[in-house]
Parts: C-alpha cells; sequence; structure tokens
C-alpha cells in the first residue's frame, strides 16, 4: 500500500492509540496509586534510532524529551537485542531523573529486523536508600545514597526471566510487592504494544508505516514551523531566580532564558542559568526547552520527533539542567516549571495574547507520608497535590492544578487515601487570596491538611518559589508563596518545616500549602462583578477586594449571597485615588 493521505492520517491516529492502550493496561495492573490513580508514567513507541513516534494521550509532559536517550544508549551497548527481552534502566547518567522513575522497555521485531521499541517510564514508590516516596528530595548526596540504579540491564532474555537478577530486585526494596507488581504491569503493557504494532505491520506492511511516520514528521515540523513564522524576529530575554533551600553554598538558582527567532526557526538559549549544584536538584534534560516549545506552537496536536524539528537548544554540560554524573538528581523536576515560565515570559513582548503569567512554577506540593501501619505492614501514602496557574490573556488561570511538566497528573483521591493508609484528609481546599490580583486573576492554589493515625516520617520539603514567587505579567500581581506546616498533638500553634524523614507521632497534624498562580493585566481593570464573584465564592477576601482590586464590598443584613454587594460610589473613589 503507498503512503497517500489518507493512510498518514490513520497512522497519525494509530500510533498514539497504541500507546493510549498500553497506558489503560498498565493503570488496570498497576499497583501503586503513584501509576493507576496519580498517573505519574508515559508510554511511549520509539524507532531505533530513539526518534519519538508517539507518546499516550496525557503522558506526563516532562518524560517526552528523555526516552530517546535511553533507547540510544542502549543501542550502543546492547547488540544482542532479541524478541521477547525486557530491559531495566534509571541510570542517573543516562536519564538523569530521580532513580524511582523507572523505565522499561522491549525490542520490536518485524520479519526478523529490529525496527524499534516500546518504552514506559513510571514512578516506583520506592527503590531503596532514601527513595521511598518522592525520591530523597534534597536529602541525597549522591545516586548511591538515593537507591538502586539499573543500567541497561536485561531481566528477560529471549522471553526468559533472569530470577536470580528479579530476586536480587526484590530483596533491596522497602516495598517489593508494589514495585515488582509495577514491574509487571510495565511488560505487559508493553507487550500489548508490540502486538498492536505486528498488527499494523501485517496490515499496511513495513514500508507503508515508515513511510508514513517520516510523513507525520514533516508535517509537525511544518505546523510548527508556520506557528514560528508568526512571531516578530529578534531575541526576547527573561531571568528570575528559584530557591534552593538545601544548599548553603550555592544560593539561589538562576534562571536566564534568551529566546531567538528567526523566520521559522527557534533557538532557546540557557546557557546563562546556574551551573549544576551541590543540592540534589541537578537534571540532565531537555524537558523545560521542549515544553515550551510546545506550548507555543502545538500544544494540542499529538508530540512526535517531528514537534522538535525547528528547534535549537543551548544547554551546555554542567549546567543544573544538564549536570555532569553523579551529581544528585533526586530532586531532578522540581526548578523545571519555572524554566519555562521563564522561556514563555521571554516571549511575552512578542505574544501578548497568547502567554500566560506565571503558574505555581514548582514541581513539589506532595503529600508524602509513610511508616508501618498497626499491623506492622509498611505503608507510604503519595499524592501530587495541585496549585494556581497564571491569569490568561482572556480568562482567570486554572486552580489547583499540577504543573505544566506533568500531563494529566492528578491528586489522589480523598476516598482512596484514607481507605487504604493510616490518614485522615481533614481538609482540601482552594487557598484564599492567593491568586494573583489582575484584570485575569491568577488561580488558586491548596491548602491540604493530614492527620496521620500513628507515627511515621513525613517528606515536606519547602519548594522553591519563596523569594520569587509566580510573577504577574502587564501589571498582575504576584500568586500567594507555598508553605509546609506541622502542628504536634496537644499543641495549637503551627511551624514551618523543610525537612525529609521528618519523624512525627501519631495525631501530628501536616498542611501542605501551594503557590497561587500570578495576575494577568492591571487588577483595576478586572470587572467589579467578577471581583464580587470572587468573594461571594471565597476565592477573594473583603480585604484583598479593596486593596488589590479597588472593589469595596458592602455587608447587609441579607443572607447567602445576597448578604454581599458592591458600593459602586466608594469603589469608583478607590479605583480612582489607587490610579492615581
Amino acid at each position: 500500500m503507498a503512503a497517500d493521505p489518507i493512510t498518514v492520517e490513520v497512522m497519525r491516529s494509530a500510533l498514539p492509540a497504541i500507546a493510549d492502550e498500553m497506558s489503560y493496561v498498565l493503570k488496570r495492573t498497576s499497583y501503586n496509586m503513584m501509576i493507576y490513580e496519580v498517573g505519574d508514567y508515559s508510554c511511549a513507541i520509539l524507532d531505533k534510532d530513539g526518534n519519538l513516534l508517539a507518546q499516550n494521550g496525557g503522558g506526563v509532559s516532562h518524560f517526552l524529551a528523555d526516552m530517546g536517550v535511553v533507547i540510544r544508549d542502549g543501542m550502543k551497548r546492547i547488540t544482542d537485542f532479541a524478541p521477547g527481552d525486557v530491559i531495566l534502566m534509571n541510570h542517573q547518567a543516562v536519564c538523569g531523573q530521580h532513580l524511582n522513575n523507572m523505565c522499561v522497555y522491549t525490542p520490536f521485531f518485524w520479519k526478523g529486523e529490529l525496527l524499534g521499541f516500546n518504552i514506559i517510564r513510571a514512578h516506583w514508590i520506592d527503590v531503596g536508600g532514601y527513595s521511598t516516596g518522592f525520591g530523597a528530595g534534597m536529602s541525597a548526596a549522591d545516586p548511591w545514597l538515593e537507591g538502586l540504579q539499573f543500567n541497561q540491564l536485561k531481566i528477560y532474555e529471549a522471553g526468559k526471566p533472569n530470577k536470580t537478577v528479579l530476586a536480587m530486585i526484590a530483596d533491596n526494596i522497602r516495598y517489593p510487592e508494589s514495585s515488582m507488581g509495577d514491574l509487571d504491569a510495565q511488560i505487559t503493557a508493553c507487550n500489548l504494544g508490540l502486538k498492536r504494532l505486528e498488527e499494523l505491520f501485517e496490515k499496511y506492511g513495513a514500508e507503508t508505516v515508515q513511510e508514513s511516520i517520516q510523513k507525520i514528521f514533516a508535517q509537525s515540523e511544518a505546523h510548527c514551523r508556520q506557528v514560528i513564522a508568526e512571531f516578530t524576529d529578534g531575541t526576547y530575554e527573561f531571568e528570575t531566580e528559584f530557591d534552593d533551600s538545601a544548599s548553603a553554598v550555592d544560593g539561589p538558582i538562576r534562571i536566564h532564558a534568551k529566546v531567538t527567532v528567526a523566520g521559522s526557526d527557534m533557538t532557546i538559549d540557557l546557557s546563562g542559568c546556574s551551573k549544576q549544584r551541590n543540592s540534589a536538584i541537578n537534571a540532565r534534560t531537555l524537558a523545560a526547552p521542549y515544553i515550551a516549545y510546545k506550548a507555543l506552537t502545538s500544544p494540542i496536536d499529538p508530540v512526535n520527533e517531528g514537534s522538535f524539528k525547528a528547534l535549537k537548544v543551548i544547554l551546555p554540560e554542567g549546567s543544573f539542567m544538564m549536570a555532569k554524573f553523579p551529581a544528585p538528581m533526586a530532586s531532578w523536576s522540581t526548578a523545571l516549571p519555572s524554566v519555562i515560565d521563564a522561556i514563555l515570559a521571554a516571549m511575552a513582548p512578542a505574544r501578548k495574547m497568547m502567554t500566560p503569567a506565571a503558574h505555581k512554577g514548582a514541581m513539589g506540593d506532595a503529600l508524602t507520608f509513610f511508616g508501618n501501619n498497626k499491623a506492622g505492614k509498611r505503608f507510604v501514602v503519595q499524592s501530587t497535590e495541585g496549585g494556581g496557574w497564571g491569569g490568561r490573556p482572556t480568562e482567570d488561570g486554572p486552580s489547583a492544578s499540577c504543573t505544566i511538566c506533568q500531563g494529566d497528573v492528578r491528586n489522589g483521591p480523598i476516598e482512596s487515601l484514607e481507605q487504604r493508609f493510616p490518614i485522615v484528609v481533614e481538609k482540601r481546599a482552594m487557598r484564599q487570596d492567593s491568586g494573583g490580583a489582575g484584570t485575569f486573576r491568577g488561580g488558586l492554589g491548596l491548602d491540604v491538611q493530614v492527620r496521620n493515625l500513628v507515627t511515621g516520617r513525613w517528606n515536606l520539603t519547602q519548594t522553591g518559589r519563596h523569594r520569587v514567587p509566580p510573577w504577574g505579567l502587564w501589571g498582575g500581581h504576584t500568586g500567594g508563596k507555598p508553605s509546609r506546616q506541622v502542628q504536634l498533638p496537644g499543641e495549637n500553634d503551627w511551624k514551618p518545616v523543610n525537612a525529609n524523614w521528618y519523624q512525627v507521632p501519631a495525631e501530628t497534624r501536616a498542611v501542605i500549602s501551594s503557590a497561587g498562580g500570578g495576575g494577568w493585566g492591571d487588577p483595576l481593570e478586572r470587572d467589579p462583578q467578577r471581583v464580587l464573584d470572587d468573594v461571594r465564592d471565597g476565592f477573594v477576601s473583603i480585604d484583598a477586594a479593596r486593596s488589590e482590586y479597588g472593589v469595596v464590598v458592602a455587608v447587609n443584613g441579607g443572607s447567602g449571597l445576597d448578604m454581599y454587594q458592591i458600593d459602586m460610589t466608594a469603589t469608583d473613589a478607590a479605583r480612582k485615588t489607587m490610579k492615581a
């Protein structure tokens, strides 16, 4: 069959559909909530050169740039791939992430020829060392303290499991039932993907499928180039800082984004960012520039290698985002959302009506508590909590959403958390006044209050938007800062905490508060009725309505929503004074 336009469109849908089916199988068969509830994983199909053919819809965004490097490294080092092989990989020299993000991949052969791979990267709850939960945070000074590293390890050869190696892995992690179950789920999903690829090649033939893929790459590149060509040529820059609370010697991280547009070409230069750190906030990844570019060019279209052909990234070896092994990387993703915000902010003058204000901008806000339950069995509670996104040119920012790096990641349902673990979620509520004021308000952060019913340990690392909270654009105000607090049993006061493996007695309360998004546009230009609606909804306090927006809300003797009304005379006077 020829790769005619209709066949190309079939392939454009068929390949992501295979990745989506892999995703469905993984969620249905996995053991830990980070996969089946939170969605911290990505399923992908790559050719033997490491080019991305397809990724599941909603797959974790900051995995998309780092799948190909795993395959290219494997092709260099493994010379005897065979049908039925399964390879395990998380080594930081190549993967550049925390060790919990475990890659499992399987080779695809067609008529005896190796053509590509199915790969799944998924978050295991533990890989030994300090890795329990969301990794060791800033506690691991090197990869060996963090946990086990697997370096292109064949755990199945030609369909036969290496039982000795699998037993060694199970013996050296705290939750073998969960992690080994997740491994089986990843293998099952990859094998399902191989079956679907075989059906596709059987129906259309290898030549047609491969020709269609090249056409899809070319069309994706052409679409991105068309979008970039609409930007005004020039060089755009933005600089900010990100806290590195774990480093006593490095100081804050410098984030400097320089973006050059020349015709349909874009160069994102991050060489002005801080060098690699002594803390574990390092990474080896192109995720930040890739995600920013995808957001600017084709945010809704399925992703493939062609999506980035027109992008040049300058990110030198030794940067904190391209750190040299064995730099600690347990908190590899913490600063990446802020780098993306900086790239977008640099481009704001080029496309004002396309760029939002900064969002919560730190990968943290994780709920992690672990210990032994009353029956003596180990447990680990995990959930990813959202925050506010920046106001946008035509509407308010979303509230309680995960970062731009996290795809369709979501929080753990309260019912599931309380049913499985000895905790009580006493509150998960939007933080009043945390959204930055603007013509279009920033989204609200969250307050998540949890009481642990048994003695255990909390991971409560402070995220890095304290000194420089999420910024506004075009006169919009900054969003509210994040925090972590603990109240011990019998005490009335809350105290701030910045620690991992923080041991507490039963009946301790912890509050994880996430940042709000920045505002977009002058708050004094916001429709007073929208401010009143926010007051009625509890998003904005009466005091903030007056001080941030110049809207005077009166409380009359009514009930319900009718008790709040705008005093238009006082509002006009207040706004006139504030503008002056």
